[in-house]
């Protein structure tokens, strides 16, 4: 007969929930995860790595596209959507697959249904729509001295917009097009509306995005979010901010939208596809957490700084208990929760330091404080700039277009935040995180010796820019 008591039991198989698994198992707790659909979670399997897989294909097309920019040349450029779709979800099963494989080697077992927790340390499991992975086990009554819920977040829904999988779509129905739209209509202009924009615009099509906000890019540096909506718009892109769609009407094979331009007008839209990007709530219901008492706010689960809930023996982690709803604070809070729980006493995760990256192009990185937040904050601050011009590394690229920047206190030297936009800028930040965590210096960054001809050369450049001393520019 199974086991069915554990020591951890996680709910839910996104990064923040296997990797959990997997660091609970390390510190020698018995363990088990539950899923009801897959894998990997949205992530592995409907967000951030699908997605980035569809990026790619635009990008080697938009490369192809502009051959003789490079002194090459390539004829009949095209792409097939089937194709590009197929290798997006290629790349989504194989790290799905990754995940059954790392359950395996580290002795988690997999739980296949969908979860509710009867009381602290009891939860039913129902069985799942799908079929499990081999050697996983099914519906039934099953124990844990703690609980981790790490049940992920669902696309928003607002009244007047509600996608209906066929006209209008949120990210599930992007990814998966069964053609490509010749014109498109993106509601929001968070990270995820932004990478759609520009996925869909590179392959053709005609996009517009309505931001409500202001802003486009909205938790991102102003400055940053400007230069990168004056490279947006260079594309074709169509921008309204202040702006909201406040009807569609849906026909055989194309919406309508009425859009309230925020200046007392409104103005109709006809599109092909319409994509609801207003962001997400947490997965909180159907959990028993109202009958246990565990307290929520707003969608998602209250947590202290060691992801402990209000009701002792049951933790969140991850997109449910709050933002930024980014998979690597999902993992980072998942390893703080399980060795708080081993008493190893972890730090609580600084949200400061969590840094964000938006997959469009050009792309966009920051963390920490942004230059209105520091100065909200009273702090006498030195900011740096330095563009991406001045680099050899990228006008050899052909990628000139682009901007460090980086934020000081004034009187300690302390790094306060770094925000950039431009190529690759997705993996540069780390740089500035590690330095951040570190608490890195002024002189310290300068004393570091990049190396030439690289783009990280730059980030030595906006340091050297914030104290009068840039070389390049």
């Amino acid at each position: 007969m199974a086991d069915t008591s554990f020591d951890i039991i996680i709910i839910g198989s996104g990064p923040g929930g296997y990797v959990t698994a997997i660091r609970a198992a390390q510190l020698g707790f018995k363990t088990a995860m539950v899923e009801r659909d897959y894998l990997g979670g949205i992530c592995l399997n409907w967000g951030c790595i699908p997605t980035k897989a569809l990026l790619r294909s635009a990008d080697v097309y938009h490369l192809m596209m502009h051959a003789k920019d490079f002194g090459l040349s390539a004829k009949d450029v095209a792409y097939d959507p089937a194709a590009v779709v197929k290798r997006s979800r290629g790349v989504s099963k194989r790290l799905s697959d990754g995940v059954a494989f790392l359950m395996k080697k580290n002795k988690v077992q997999v739980i296949w249904g969908e979860a509710a927790i009867d009381a602290a340390g009891k939860i039913t499991v129902k069985a799942g729509k799908s079929e499990g992975p081999k050697g996983a086990l099914g519906a039934g009554s099953y124990q844990a001295k703690h609980i981790i819920v790490a049940t992920g977040a669902r696309p928003r829904v607002l009244p007047g917009i509600e996608p209906d999988k066929k006209l209008v779509w949120t990210y599930f129905e992007a990814m998966v097009p069964e053609k490509m739209p010749k014109s498109l209509l993106v509601i929001g202009s968070g990270a995820i509306g932004v990478e759609f924009a520009s996925f869909y615009r590179t392959l053709g099509a005609d996009v517009t995005i309505v931001e409500v906000l202001p802003q486009i890019l909205p938790v991102e540096d102003a400055e940053i979010a400007t230069f990168a909506r004056k490279q947006f718009e260079k594309q074709g892109i169509k921008i309204m901010t202040g702006a909201k769609v406040t009807k569609l009407d849906r026909k055989a094979d194309s919406v309508t939208a009425t859009i309230d331009d925020g200046k007392g007008g409104t103005q109709q839209m006809t599109v092909d596809r319409v994509i609801s990007a207003v962001g997400v709530t947490g997965n909180i219901e159907n959990l028993g957490l109202e009958k246990l008492g565990v307290k929520t706010d707003r969608g998602t689960i209250v947590i202290d700084g060691m992801c402990r809930t209000n009701v002792p023996g049951i933790y969140a982690i991850g997109d449910v208990a709050g933002p930024p709803m980014l998979a690597h604070k999902a993992e980072h809070e998942g390893v703080v929760c399980v060795e708080a729980i081993k008493g190893l006493h972890p730090h609580a995760m600084d949200k400061n330091l969590i840094p964000g990256c938006t997959y469009c192009n050009p792309q966009v990185a920051s963390v920490g404080l942004t230059e209105a937040a520091a100065k909200a904050k009273g702090i006498e601050i030195r900011v740096g700039r330095f563009p991406f011009v001045g680099n050899g590394k990228a006008i050899a690229l052909g990628e000139d277009q682009g901007l460090v920047k980086v934020i000081f206190n004034k009187k300690t030297g302390q790094l306060l935040g770094a925000h950039m936009v431009g190529t690759e800028v997705t993996e540069l930040i780390q740089g500035y995180v590690v330095a951040m965590n570190l608490e890195t210096t002024e002189e310290e960054l300068m004393h570091t010796i990049f190396p030439h001809p690289t783009l990280s050369e730059m980030m030595k450049e906006a340091v050297l820019d914030a104290y009068g001393r840039v070389l390049n520019m």
